[in-house]
């Protein structure tokens, strides 16, 4: 009997028992298109959210929210999306395979350094389904994917054999051991890297790390963690030194400060130290210089540790309005000190107004400071000399306009308003603000610093707080050179395995340069274009 004559066979003869089940189905699939069509809607939905915020992320807006906070919310919608795709895809067959060929299409090539482990799969059965005689290749379909193994620990063995001489008794020769970074300890050089890294560049605390390493079989305590990176810090120390020294030889760095919370055992609580970043970024204007990024511990904010960080330097100093930086500018050791204050700090205060709603005065402020940062963008990455004469051309009637119109608002507005102290905070660093106009070098804000600071914020949210003074002096160096390595693209795994390595084989004074990220990496390449 055919399927057909069966399913006819078992319908019921009775025409109303004919109707209520034609009008079951006919509700069950409306039901199953009203669910498909509640799914397409709210995966709609959820595009359209996730579209706003990605656009917050890079409009005028994006100050509304915090940068790490943003992210956050965008991973949770787009995970949303992919679980109502997966749920529409285990009941629209049609739909899943669509989605298959659009990711296939979409998903780019795998790098090509990592390697490549093959998986053959036979049919099950290698003959013929016609006439059963063996069949023989005749082609392959191939497809990559992206793996991980779990990171793996291992136990490096060292063998050191003795020789003798059958004819001299008292001739033992013996290689001499590795000079090794904790002398009779357990972790290599990698694995103090490691532990280093997970801290400083993904910002897992040391407890947690011990936790992790548990989870593997080894009960290493979380004192023994913070004995091996007191270690590392010390024997980089020189190089992280050596790395501030160069960025203070530049002509215009940008500088910054946060807050950096140590623990005050005297007292039972914290107390408020502070890091201070000096960095140079002279990619946008073509300087030759490698961008660089450097953190320096100090027990306050106060000017007196401003001018111990800056007491040689000479040049340009981007910055905000602090007044610690114009005591540094105005001092004796100061006099070759040239101010060039932010304007991403200038806008931050009519953001502030504007986002409040119904504020005519600051959103016309951000149009105009907008329009700077628009020119800005034309000229990324063109010489000093000819940024400058699209600055004169374009930029200073603007300014001067804006200089104008602000001297007018201020004196509309009440004297004690927010939107007044806006103004005046801009008229008081006017100076400062407009140095950008007649020097080519000179960027609109100090974005390359803030950015360095914002692992040390996110590190600071993890760990708390600093237990003391020295460990906050050693969060400063290393977190200086991981985050000089990202800088330049270069891994700080492989980074601080190689340097701690080279360093305790007595790696000469002489040639620190030689191990600077740019410079690591740069022989890294030559080495590997050699091979």
């Amino acid at each position: 009997m055919s399927r057909v004559s069966e399913t006819a066979s078992q319908l019921p003869v009775n025409i109303e028992a004919l109707h209520a089940l034609l009008a079951a189905a006919r509700a069950e699939r409306d039901a199953a298109l009203a669910e498909r069509d509640q799914a397409l809607s709210q995966i709609d939905r959820l595009r359209h959210l996730l579209h706003q915020l990605q656009r917050a992320q890079f409009g005028r807006r994006s100050e509304k929210l915090d940068p790490e906070q943003l992210l956050l919310a965008i991973e949770d919608i787009e995970q949303a999306i992919a679980g109502n795709e997966a749920d529409d895809d285990k009941k629209d067959p049609v739909a899943e395979r669509a989605r298959g060929e659009k990711r296939r299409a979409n998903r780019g090539a795998l790098p090509t350094h990592l390697p490549r482990v093959d998986v053959t799969i036979e049919p099950e059965d290698m003959n013929c389904p016609c006439c059963r005689a063996p069949m023989h290749v005749i082609g392959e379909e191939t497809s990559q994917r992206l793996d991980v193994v779990p990171a793996q620990f291992r136990v490096i063995v060292t063998h050191r054999p003795k020789y003798a001489c059958r004819a001299c008794e008292e001739a033992v020769v013996v290689a001499p051991a590795p000079e090794r970074l904790i002398k009779g300890g357990l972790p290599t050089e990698a694995m103090v890297a490691y532990v280093l890294v997970a801290k400083y560049a993904w910002h897992l605390p040391l407890y947690r790390q011990a936790q992790m390493l548990l989870a593997q079989g080894l009960d290493i305590k979380r004192a023994i963690l913070a004995f091996w990176v007191g270690y590392a810090a010390a024997e980089l120390k020189p190089l992280y030194l050596r790395l501030r020294e160069l960025i203070l030889t530049s002509g215009k760095i940008a500088v910054d400060e946060t807050v950096a919370p140590v623990l005050d055992p005297g007292r039972g609580r914290t107390k408020k130290g502070y890091f201070w970043a000096i960095a140079r970024d002279d990619r946008p204007w073509g300087g030759t210089d490698p961008p660089a990024i450097a953190f320096s511990y100090a027990p306050g904010r106060g000017a007196v540790h401003g001018l111990k960080l800056l007491e040689h330097y000479r040049g340009i100093v981007q910055c905000d309005g602090y007044a610690a930086y114009k005591t540094i500018a105005g001092t004796a050791n100061g006099e070759a000190i040239v101010l060039a204050f932010c304007w991403a700090h200038l806008r931050r205060g009519f953001f502030d107004i504007a986002k409040g709603g119904n504020a005519p005065i600051a959103s016309e402020a951000l149009e105009r400071i907008a329009a700077l940062y628009a020119i800005e963008k034309t000229i990324r990455g063109k010489s000093a000399d000819e940024r400058r004469v699209v600055r004169q051309e374009r930029s200073k009637p603007l300014v001067l306009a804006l200089k104008t119109w602000f001297e007018q608002q201020l004196m509309r507005v009440s004297g004690k308003s927010l939107i007044a102290e806006a103004i005046r905070y801009g008229l008081n660093h006017w100076d400062g603000l407009v140095r950008f106009l007649d020097d080519g070098r000179i960027e609109l804000d100090t974005n390359i610093v803030e950015r360095g600071i914002r692992p040390i914020v996110l590190n600071r949210k993890n760990a708390l707080f600093a237990g003391h003074d020295q460990g906050a002096e050693n969060w400063a160096c290393i977190a200086s050179l991981i985050e000089t390595c990202k800088l330049h693209g270069v891994d700080p795994q492989a980074y601080l395995t190689d340097v701690l390595t080279k360093l305790v084989n007595l790696w000469p004074d002489s040639r620190l340069d030689e191990l600077m990220p740019w410079a690591w990496a740069a022989s890294r390449a030559s080495h590997r274009l050699a091979a």
